[in-house]
């Protein structure tokens, strides 16, 4: 079977990568890709949106499945298009891609269909004075601040005080910061606790989940600085157990499913929660409609069942209701940003020093913003790559990641030396 992924960033490369090894995988297309794709895949030069181009692509390249990498595409209703011109497609519809496309749409879902999550109110830009007294009066902080739309991971702002949370309110609502997605804004209460990230396979009817990752947003060590797509991941998640696992399920995947199928959402693609455990109790922060990034590059490596037979049952409706068979290692991901990330990105700086990593066995480099200029390899986005180790610990991982990196070199490369910091088996 022929497969065209769509997107071109650390996600998509692993999942090419993941589906080269299947049985099933004939030739794999990237549209775009990026320059390190090209030993999984031939990538082809079709932009994320232009639907009709990339269906003609699949059906004139006689491509079983197209699997949908980024949230834009999904949102603007890819998928819809896909099926309505007779071709599987992984990925929800467009009234399943509000889960990402509109905090606003999540967070009545979850309220209609009892699923737990902080206490918060929503305000549109017409009630600019209204979100203000809100802020006022607001007796515990810090206070979170959400743009309703897509920001790319950038739209949630915490807020450790009143004067902080005025000027972020007028950020969103004056200065257009986050121009359309924030017309509308989420403001609720600061949650604490840890959060995990659950990727799960969702056909309409079956849910299976994936194994756990956590993520690091901030940029620097510790949680510290502005927030980011993510600076990397590791899994599993060993503090979350079986019992608290269940709890997940029950409380906020399986009501939202259920909330979904009565709402008549036809959703076939990722539902990945990203959950916030406080005093043992799981809360939901936010719901994306695709897998992770670069959740996908700690959990997949992990995975030892042929990821395409799941994908291609998942969209057409016939998931089994079977777990998936996962290895005991420990995987973790640390991301390699450009310079100026995440305000700006720094495009054309030469990478060196990917060849002497050629022949480690232990690590795998997931190129994200990288593109070729004058036969050199060069930066050609925020995040640039993500190192990947799996061993039988989280500490020996760690020690071969950072190993690695020191082996990587390009003009002002930024990286968390925290990820995974700590973490038992």
């Amino acid at each position: 079977m022929n497969v065209l992924i769509i997107g071109s960033g650390g996600r998509e490369h692993c999942l090419a990568w993941k589906i080269s090894h299947s049985r099933m995988a004939g030739h794999i297309y990237a549209a775009p890709g990026n320059a390190g794709m090209s030993d999984v895949a031939e990538c082809i030069d079709i932009g994320i949106n232009e639907f009709e181009a990339l269906a003609d692509f699949a059906v004139g390249h006689e491509v079983g499945l197209t699997v949908v990498g980024p949230e834009a595409p999904l949102v603007g209703g890819i998928a819809d298009y896909f099926r309505k011109r007779g071709l599987d497609v992984f990925g929800p519809g467009k009234e399943g891609a509000q889960l990402e496309g509109s905090k606003v749409f999540t967070r009545n879902l979850a309220q209609k269909y009892g699923v737990p999550a902080a206490e918060g109110k929503v305000f549109s830009a017409e009630e600019y004075n209204e979100a203000r007294q809100y802020i006022k009066s607001s007796k515990t902080y810090p206070l979170v601040l959400k743009a309703d739309g897509l920001a790319f991971g950038k739209g949630v702002i915490i807020a450790s005080g009143r004067e902080q949370a005025l000027d972020c309110l007028d950020d969103f609502f004056v200065g257009q910061k986050f121009g359309p997605a924030g017309n509308q804004i989420i403001v609720e209460n600061f949650l604490t606790g840890y959060e995990v990230s659950l990727l799960c396979f969702y056909d309409g009817n079956n849910i299976v989940p994936l194994d756990l990752a956590q993520d690091y947003k901030r940029i620097k060590d510790n949680n510290q600085g502005k927030n980011t797509g993510g600076m990397g991941s590791y899994s599993p998640v060993p503090k979350v157990n079986q019992e608290l696992m269940e709890k997940i399920m029950d409380s906020i995947i399986e009501p939202t499913c259920r909330g979904l199928q009565q709402e008549g959402i036809d959703y076939r693609g990722i539902l990945y929660a990203g959950l916030m455990i406080s005093e043992g109790r799981p809360y939901l922060l936010e719901y994306n409609c695709r897998f992770g990034d670069p959740e996908t590059q700690a959990v997949l490596p992990r995975m030892e069942d042929d990821l395409l037979p799941w994908l291609l049952d998942c969209s057409q409706a016939k998931l089994k209701d079977t777990p998936i068979q996962w290895s005991d290692e420990s995987c973790v991901c640390v991301v390699l940003a450009s310079a100026g990330y995440p305000e700006t990105s720094s495009k054309g700086d030469i990478i060196k020093g990917l060849e002497k990593l050629a022949e480690t066995s232990n690590i795998m480099v997931f190129h994200a913003g990288t593109a070729f200029h004058q036969n050199h390899l060069v930066t050609d986005g925020g995040r640039v790559l993500g190192v990947v180790g799996k061993a039988a610990s989280f500490e020996q991982a760690r020690q071969n990641i950072y190993a690695a990196i020191k082996n990587i070199d390009f003009r002002g490369k930024q990286f968390r030396k925290d990820i995974a910091l700590n973490v038992g088996r």
